[in-house]
């Protein structure tokens, strides 16, 4: 059977090349699609379940007072916080986009151990009011160096904010977002107090951390309730909740972005069905001489079955395989948006799977052909 499965492949060449290459193509679209969707649900996952996000309850545009934090860290099951905020600045150019945060130091860096840096360079960091620490990633894409110096323009912070490169950390965890830009919110409030004293003494979020997840809903509402009918009342959710926040403001693009990739692969799949019924059709004065002389239908089968999943595997493969090169190949100005984008073995062994499903979804009618042809009509058809 094997044999003749591997003749049978090779018999029209150019047909299977061309098959097992518009194979590759859908699981490399499939696979890259799924990567993209990955990566934007890569916050979610690398989130904390002892971590809490206390922000403003009208929206996180909406700013809080400081002053709140003490409050905060005399919560029973409290054991950490810390306070940041989205800055928005501008680097040389409008089109060099990288999350940009204010926090505050050190104890931010207490409640974040998946940033790993090194002892001097945190020091240093800490020592330094205009320090700051860059991702490996940013500033391997800047080719940032400690010591050197940038310059943000502010956007929604007026003014001009210079930075001195004081340490680059990596993550611990392949799902640990290395494009960040971290300094002290310290240098951020004193150029308020100078510019914008109306925006000093504020936060955008608290970072809490709980002693246990299970305290997580006792310790959210005892918070919240402390600010009830202020000025500055507050939302506390999870972290895992709070940046499904921001996904779900693109649910509808990463829906269509699912559709796509399962339409590819419907596409696909009725190409190779499509190969494997002329296939079938070509020879199925062949298959009436087999049962003819004694085998059976269920060998028939096998052999049509086994040449097209020879077929969607191939191309699965090739496909798999070319994914994580086509992902290091893409521009600067497409990754910049995706703070983790790799290749998960879950991607990969989906990929694998969907091929071999398309291999055997695509020979189902042709191997029932094959099987229950009459012997006389398929001959009769051929003379």
């Amino acid at each position: 059977m094997l044999k003749l499965t591997l003749r049978n492949l090779l018999r029209h060449p150019l047909r299977a090349a061309l098959t097992v290459l518009g194979m590759a193509l859908a699981i490399l679209a499939f696979a890259l699609l799924r990567t993209m969707v990955e990566a934007w649900y890569a916050g979610v996952d690398a989130s904390s379940p002892v971590r809490l996000v206390t922000r403003n309850a009208v929206s996180l545009m909406a700013i809080l007072p400081v002053s709140h934090e003490a409050k905060i860290k005399a919560v029973p099951g409290v054991t950490g916080v810390g306070h940041a905020y989205w800055f928005e600045g501008v680097y040389v150019d409008k089109k060099h986009f990288f999350p940009q945060f204010a926090i505050s130091l050190p104890g931010y860096f207490e409640l974040m151990p998946e940033l790993l840096v090194p002892e001097d360079q945190k020091l240093a960091m800490l020592r330094d009011r205009q320090g700051a620490l860059a991702g490996r990633k940013l500033a391997a894409r800047f080719g940032w160096k400690v010591g050197d110096r940038i310059i943000l323009q502010g956007t929604y912070f007026p003014g001009e904010y210079q930075l001195v490169i004081r340490g680059i950390y990596r993550g611990r965890d392949p799902s640990t977002d290395e494009t960040m830009l971290l300094f002290h919110w310290d240098y951020l409030n004193e150029q308020m107090k100078k510019l914008s004293p109306e925006r000093a003494d504020k936060a955008g979020w608290f970072l809490v951390q709980i002693a246990s997840p299970e305290l997580a809903g006792d310790v959210s509402a005892r918070i919240d309730s402390l600010f009830k009918n202020s000025l500055a009342e507050t939302l506390t959710e999870t972290e895992k909740a709070f940046n499904l926040g921001f996904v779900a403001m693109t649910e509808a693009i990463l829906l269509a972005i699912r559709a796509v990739s399962w339409v590819v692969i419907g596409v696909i799949l009725l190409v190779l069905a499509n190969t494997m019924a002329m296939s079938a059709r070509e020879r199925l004065g062949e298959y009436a001489v087999l049962k003819a002389i004694g085998f059976r239908p269920r060998f028939l089968t096998g052999i049509i079955m086994g040449e097209s999943l020879a077929l969607a595997l191939l191309g699965g493969l090739l496909g798999l395989a070319l994914t994580p090169l086509l992902i290091l190949a893409l521009p600067a100005s497409v990754m910049q948006y995706f703070g983790v984008f790799n290749v998960t073995s879950a991607t990969l062994a989906i990929g694998l799977g969907v091929s071999l499903a398309v291999g055997l979804l695509a020979a189902v009618i042709p191997a029932w052909r094959a099987a229950t042809v009459g012997i006389a009509a398929a001959l009769r058809r051929v003379g």
